[in-house]
Parts: structure tokens; sequence; C-alpha cells
């Protein structure tokens, strides 16, 4: 099959958890001997038009200089090469800007959207923001071929909503068994000695909510915030907690030294409360950490009974202060999920049988 990937900021990964995901089933359909072709933000630092076997189609990115309007044209230069490229299946990561452009998504080719979560409900965005959100999740649901959702909770909600079937495919993890301790030294770190949180610094990600939770502890481990912290909320935190039990680290995007923090941490905090199944929640559950998460449908789908939950910042102090209830079975518990749910060879399987089923080969 010629199939296309569009929707990210490209591969190599410099951005998040998309990217990392195109990383991931791209190569893993090349090396099946399928054509893909990832496209790629012409501000993404890799330049090549090739890596390990996958075609990378660099369109121009405006998003430097236009902020969110730049990915509205972002999306259309690299939906206008799609038109050009006879893929036999298009996959749309995402539909937040892409689905404006539906009418011009390539008739000859397969449009597949896997849906993400409700980025319609994410606090950062202002009520107009939400309202054209809302309305390119329904173009989207409406107008793609076949849709994908990551989480059976966005399964059911795309179903309740718009009457759409959709095929449940999560993310996938790699099980991390082997840590470095020496990776930690460039943040100054001791195994089981800190705490970790790795998101990006939003609203919805119920940082400010951790942080107070862990500083109302009894802990003196310092909590360390891997994310970029060149946002509106980044700045605040960096703002209000001054506090060496606070350590903001910047984002990571090195998959060996974030499984290494991931691995070596006492404890991993999961603060995402919209979307699916989260990539970065899948990674600590595959370093074997100590979870506790924010207590909603989507991570408890998830994790079920590995992790302990939380709604407030005085629910982590307590789970912090508490002595840790089957924390090893939980650990080995989640480990298993990953190799028997969540293998990247199972959902790479899972997608190249649905593109061959849904061309007929």
């Amino acid at each position: 099959m010629k199939i296309g990937i569009l929707g990210t900021r490209g591969i190599p990964n410099s951005y998040g958890g998309f990217e990392q995901f195109a990383e991931h089933l791209a190569l893993g359909l090349a090396q099946r001997a399928h054509q893909v072709f990832v496209y790629t933000s012409n501000l993404n630092p890799y330049k090549e038009t090739e890596w390990r076997g996958v075609n990378l189609i660099h369109c121009r990115n405006r998003e430097d200089k236009l902020g969110s309007a730049g990915q509205l044209i972002y999306d259309l230069n690299c939906i206008n090469d799609a038109r050009r490229q006879n893929f036999d299946v298009l996959l749309h990561l995402g539909y937040t800007s892409d689905s404006v452009w539906h009418r011009r998504w390539p008739r000859h080719a397969i449009n597949v959207v896997n849906m993400d979560g409700l980025e319609w409900r994410r606090a950062k965005y202002s009520k107009l923001s939400q309202l054209f959100l809302k309305n390119a999740e329904r173009w989207a649901a409406l107008h793609a071929n076949h849709l994908i959702s990551d989480s059976i909770e966005i399964k059911k909600y795309l179903l309740a909503q718009y009457s759409k079937v959709s095929t449940y495919i999560p993310y996938g993890a790699e099980v991390f068994s082997q840590g470095d301790v020496s990776l930690l030294k460039p943040l100054h770190l001791q195994p089981s000695r800190y705490f970790l949180l790795v998101a990006r610094l939003e609203p919805e990600n119920n940082i400010e909510m951790v942080i107070d939770g862990v500083l109302a502890s009894s802990a003196t481990e310092p909590l360390i915030v891997i994310g970029n912290p060149a946002t509106a909320l980044g700045k605040k935190l960096q703002r209000k907690y001054a506090s060496k039990n606070i350590q903001f680290a910047g984002a990571i995007y090195d998959q060996v030294v974030l499984n290494n923090l991931r691995f070596f941490s006492k404890f991993y905090f999961h603060g995402h409360s919209v979307g699916g199944t989260n990539p970065s929640l899948l990674e600590a559950m595959a370093c074997g950490c100590r979870i506790a998460a924010h207590d909603n449908v989507f991570n408890r789908a998830v994790l079920e009974s590995g992790a302990d939950y939380f709604s407030s910042s005085e629910q982590v102090a307590q789970i912090i202060n508490q002595s840790p209830a089957m924390a090893e079975e939980r650990k080995k518990m989640n480990v298993q999920k990953i190799q028997s749910l969540y293998s990247w060879a199972s959902i790479i399987d899972q997608y190249e049988k649905l593109m061959l089923d849904l061309v007929g080969r």
C-alpha cells in the first residue's frame, strides 16, 4: 500500500504524542514493505526527505509567525500535496484544523481519521475556539471514510454523538526494564528520590493541582515537571512556584532519557483529564512506575485498578502520605497490560489489517 500520514508536525518527533505515534507507526508499516509518507513541518529541525525508510514530505508551516492560524495553512498545504500523491490510504491524526479542509481531502484515497480526544473541552481554549473545535470534530466525524478511536470511551462517544461506528485501536508502548542511572545526573537526581510529571503545561492536565498536593504533603522529595515552559500556564507556574521542591526541567523528547526518568521515579503523576488513551500514561506503565492519575473515565479505562486516583490537591497529598497499597502488584499488572494490550507490534498489526481491509486487499 501507499500510505500517507498527516496531522502532525512531522518526524522525527520534536513536539509531542502524535508525532511520537507517527514515528512508531510509520516505521513499523515501512518495515512491512509498505510505502509510507509522513507530512512534516518545514519548522522541524530534521530536514532530510527520508528517515529510516520512511519518506518525509516537508510542507510550509507558518505557525511560528501566525500562531494557531498557521496550522490551518500548514494542513491545507499538506492536503493539497496529498491530492497529487495517489495514496491508497491517507491517515489523518487528529482533526483540529485539518477537517476545515474536508472538501479538499483527496477523493481517490480512503481518508481515515484518528479522532484523538475531546479537543473542544480543553480549558486553554476560548469559548469561540471551543465552538470551532466542536464543529471541526463534527466535520471529521461526518466526512471521514472511516474513524479510529484510541479509547473505548471515545468510541462510545462517537457512536452516541454522531451515530458513527469507529475502530478502537489504542496507542502503544514498549516495556522498559533496564535503567541507566547515569542519565539522572544532568538533573542532579537520585533513584526513587523524586516525583515526576510529564505533560504539556496546559490547564486540563491539572499540573497546579499536583504541585499543590506535593507541597501540602509530608514529602521532601522534589517534583520534576517535564514540559515546554513557554505556555501561558507554564510561565505562570514558574512564577508562582519558586520552590526548590518544584523543578521545571523543560521539554525533553529523547525517549531514552524520558524512560529512565520514569523508571527511577518514586511516583509518577498523570494529571491529564481530556482525551483518550494518552501515550505518556502508557509509557509510565511500561516503565513500571507507581502511578497516581487524575480520576476520570479515560484514565480509569486504561489503568483500572493499577493506580491511585485523585481529583483534588488534598487527595494528591493523601496518596503521597499513605503507605503504598499493593504498589509492586500494580506495577507488574501495568507492565503485563502493556505486553498484552498495548505493544507496538500489536498496534501496528491492527492498523495494517484495518488499512488492508479498507482498500480490499
